[in-house]
């Protein structure tokens, strides 16, 4: 039973996520958590919902598929530029704004 309502859960997000709004939001709020591989992990679903494969998401960004599933795993630990390729990729860039107090 857990399996199915994750499928529907992620086959909705995926669904969701092909609004560059809403996944626009959804990787700046991902951006927000302490453990930066819940941005990794967010990312990678924004680049799936957009029907993409990691052949040709290596083949954009200039970074081997392996390196690929390495940055994009539980233990990835990425370079910025290596962030900006992929961010790049699916459409989004990586900008800095001042705190609102």
């Amino acid at each position: 039973m857990k399996k199915h309502i994750f499928r529907d859960y992620q086959e909705k997000l995926l669904q969701d996520l092909q609004d560059p709004e809403l996944a626009s939001t959804y990787l700046n709020v991902a951006l927000m958590d302490e453990d930066p591989r819940v941005f990794l992990l967010a990312l990678k679903n924004v680049y799936e919902a957009q029907g993409g494969e990691m052949a040709a998401l290596a083949k954009k960004t200039n970074i081997s598929r392996e390196n690929l599933y390495r940055i994009l795993s539980k233990k990835g630990n990425p370079k910025l530029t290596n962030i900006v390729s992929l961010l790049n990729a699916v459409g989004f860039s990586l900008a800095v704004h001042p705190q609102k107090k």
